[in-house]
């Protein structure tokens, strides 16, 4: 619980920064608010990672300074971290199909309103080009499944 409650005091500091960065700087605003949302989701991944850490145990302590061979081995031989690490693989998965899904999206998407601008009976054609790059995301998401199902 108290986890969660410095995640959202760490939000909220963020966005008030966000604020008072736009504020201030009014023509490198876009930038500083992608430094800012960075580096508020990089506390909110470190307070995670550490709740985490802090919840598996002391066994699981001593592993994560070990290499990933080391950490590996260790999650396979005790009997709860396996799952563990099926989640962090779902959670990569999830997580890497959404990028690539957004850059992907990002790309057709231009392209696609550019050639509905001069030809506006491209609709159907674009949004069916758009839409297949936003199947990206859903193959990440049918393999984060199925790891969450072995776990």
């Amino acid at each position: 619980m108290n986890v969660w409650l410095a995640a959202v005091s760490a939000l909220v500091v963020s966005a008030g920064l966000t604020v008072v960065a736009l504020r201030r700087h009014r023509g490198h605003g876009r930038r500083l608010v992608l430094v800012v949302v960075n580096l508020g989701l990089l506390l909110l991944a470190t307070l995670v990672m550490v709740a985490a850490q802090a919840a598996a145990g002391p066994g699981a302590a001593a592993s994560a300074s070990g290499t990933a061979l080391h950490v590996a081995t260790v999650a396979t031989t005790s009997g709860g971290s396996s799952s563990s690490a099926a989640l962090l693989g779902a959670a990569i998965a999830v997580a890497g199909s959404s990028i690539g899904a957004a850059i992907a999206v990002a790309y057709t998407g231009a392209a696609a309103l550019a050639a509905m601008s001069e030809r506006p009976e491209l609709f159907g054609r674009a949004m069916v080009i758009v839409g297949l790059a936003e199947g990206i995301a859903i193959y990440g998401l049918i393999i984060a499944i199925i790891l969450i199902g072995k776990a």
